[in-house]
């Protein structure tokens, strides 16, 4: 007895029905991939082109900033209590960092008897503790890094949406610095200045989200600056909002 196999009925064409089939999808898909590569072609060419534009924007605004000083306002609201706002004077340091004067008077010591302060010092330390390592990976956020974003392009982690008659593009990474985060950059083509920053990442679990939400703003002379950032850790029920005003160039006053 033989077997049925739809690969052995035989058309009048001497082809089966199934390969027959399987050829015309074939030739179907690559008609179809043939007619949508000038479109690919260009919505690369574009993103490329952004991306260029974005990271040189980048690279010549940080050299501006670092001629600048300014003051930091800092608000941290944990579980609902907003606490007193801390102020800081700030300024690219020789290694390119920021460094960071308080203005603020230190808050007061904790009241209570000696256990209850060793709770509450213990607390401090650990929010201390916690707040630097948000601040370690937030930084390979904010600034964007020229080089990390050429790593995401080249691995087919960006994609772009443009809004038309807006002149903003919106570029998206994903798995940008860890996996399974996205950054958003609001991009303003014509004047090649972010115009604002999302990012979605998290600290050492992905169940421990980190959120930020930059705006920027414009100096007088161009420079495009941080204007305000908040930053939520939903594990910690954490909100840190902060502020950067008065800049002026180092050394002015």
């Amino acid at each position: 007895m033989h077997r049925a196999d739809t690969d052995s009925f035989v058309t009048p064409s001497g082809l089966s029905t199934h390969r027959t089939r399987s050829r015309w999808a074939t030739i179907f898909a690559a008609a179809v991939l043939v007619a949508s590569l000038p479109v690919i072609g260009q919505a690369g060419g574009e993103l490329q082109q952004k991306l260029a534009a974005l990271k040189q924007s980048t690279t010549e605004n940080q050299q501006k900033l670092h001629k600048y000083e300014w003051t930091e306002t800092t608000q941290l609201t944990l579980k609902g209590d907003a606490k007193p706002p801390s102020l800081s004077m700030c300024q690219y340091g020789p290694d390119g960092k920021v460094q960071k004067t308080p203005m603020s008077a230190p808050p007061p010591p904790p009241s209570g008897g000696r256990f209850k302060q060793k709770i509450v010092a213990k607390k401090k330390e650990e929010m201390k503790d916690y707040m630097g390592q948000v601040k370690t990976l937030l930084a390979m956020y904010v600034p964007p890094d020229p080089q990390r974003m050429q790593q995401a392009f080249q691995a087919g982690k960006v994609s772009l949406n443009a809004t038309a008659g807006t002149g903003l593009a919106a570029v998206v990474f994903k798995d940008y610095a860890q996996p399974g985060d996205q950054m958003t950059i609001s991009f303003n083509t014509a004047e090649k200045k972010i115009s604002s920053l999302n990012v979605n990442t998290y600290m050492d679990e992905p169940k421990d989200t980190v959120t930020l939400a930059v705006q920027f703003a414009s100096l007088p002379d161009g420079t495009n600056y941080v204007q305000q950032s908040v930053l939520n850790a939903t594990a910690k029920k954490l909100q840190v909002t902060t502020t950067n005003s008065n800049y002026q160039p180092v050394g002015a006053h």
